[in-house]
């Protein structure tokens, strides 16, 4: 439906009837349009959704009646309005020009335009198509999703606009190049964890910037130990052991040695869990803490385990300090009377004397 296609008086029909037969088209005669000079209307007028579309017809003086149509709707005779719609306005009524302007354009506007002119009894008419564009719109598009991997995923992202839009969709991903599908719908068979995180659609056809829309795609998958490394300690000091899982959920962690479980509180040890990383701490290592211990790393589904080693480091023992100037015992005593080597030239001295 075109501009006031809205209009449906009960006189619409007598109105049409009677201003065909008074000037614009004649029971019986022909519309003609090959005259080269006039009237001439713009050629395909193209506007955006929202904007002001101006439909001109360049005329004469020979014109001795003129009207602006919409299919079989006037919109203008002259300078009276026959629609009832607030947004056609006339800009010019001329010897030379015929203007309207057709405010806030939406789809159902666009269609053909007539410019109709009465000269010497006979009818022409001009016509011009109104081309509305209309920017990228999605309409609808997937939900975040969470799925085990291994599981295959379809995504869908629906967009309209004038022209249609091309839609393509992205893996938002260090590792991932370029598009992973340039349609509407993005199927992903046997998922795996690298593939999970964000996928962006877009939807773009030029009249205004693309427009982008996300769907976050968790990959659920069961924990995975990737470090887990043991340590030496000497006895008194502090040692921890480090557990390190990747898990989707959040792996939770649980310790034991000898198939006995470690809780948090026992004296002299803590355990402290986070989402990927677990640490068994001994504020005082003993001989009896050295051993092997056990991480558990377990989500819905499933679990994995790691052995870890807390061994023994012995401290070496540095001898005596003796302060500056002291001698080493060695060779027997000899450094003892090579010490008391210098008293002889003392004594020689005194002798001499007395």
């Amino acid at each position: 439906m075109g501009v006031c296609g809205y209009l449906f008086l009960p006189w619409k029909c007598l109105v049409v009837v009677s201003l065909r037969l008074l000037f614009l088209v004649p029971t019986g005669v022909p519309v003609r349009s090959g005259d080269a000079t006039f009237p001439k209307a713009m050629d395909n007028v193209t506007v955006r959704q929202g904007e002001s579309a101006t439909l001109r017809c360049t005329i004469d003086n020979r014109v001795t009646r003129v009207a602006w149509l919409n299919r079989s709707t006037i919109l203008y005779a002259g300078n009276d309005k026959w629609c009832l719609d607030p947004r056609v306005v006339l800009l010019s009524n001329t010897q030379t020009q015929y203007s309207i302007e057709i405010q806030n354009v939406d789809v159902y506007d666009e269609g053909p335009y007539t410019c109709s002119v009465q000269t010497d009894n006979h009818p022409k008419t001009s016509r011009v198509h109104l081309i509305v564009q209309v920017s990228p719109k999605i309409v609808e598009i997937s939900s975040d999703i969470s799925i085990n991997e291994g599981n295959n995923i379809s995504l869908t992202c629906i967009a309209t606009g004038r022209p249609e839009p091309t839609v393509t969709w992205r893996h938002i991903s260090p590792k991932a190049v370029g598009f992973v599908s340039e349609d509407e719908y993005l199927e992903i068979q046997g998922i795996t964890r690298e593939q999970s995180g964000d996928y962006e659609c877009s939807a773009s056809n030029d009249v205004a910037a693309p427009v982008v829309r996300r769907v976050k795609v968790t990959v659920n998958y069961p924990p995975y130990i990737s470090e887990a490394k043991g340590t030496g300690v000497p006895v008194g000091q502090k040692g921890t052991l480090q557990c390190e899982a990747s898990a989707v959920p959040s792996a939770e962690f649980q310790w034991y040695k000898d198939d006995k479980r470690l809780v948090e509180g026992k004296k002299g040890v803590k355990v402290e869990n986070r989402p990927f990383l677990s640490k068994l701490t001994f504020f005082n290592v003993s001989e009896h803490d050295y051993g092997n211990y056990t991480c558990v790393a377990s989500n819905k589904l499933g679990h994995t385990n790691a052995s870890i080693t807390l061994f023994e480091v012995k401290t070496t023992a540095l001898p005596p300090w003796k302060g500056p100037g002291a001698v080493s015992e060695v060779n027997n005593g000899t450094s003892r009377r090579a010490g008391c080597i210098w008293l002889l030239p003392l004594l020689v001295f005194l002798l001499l004397k007395f």
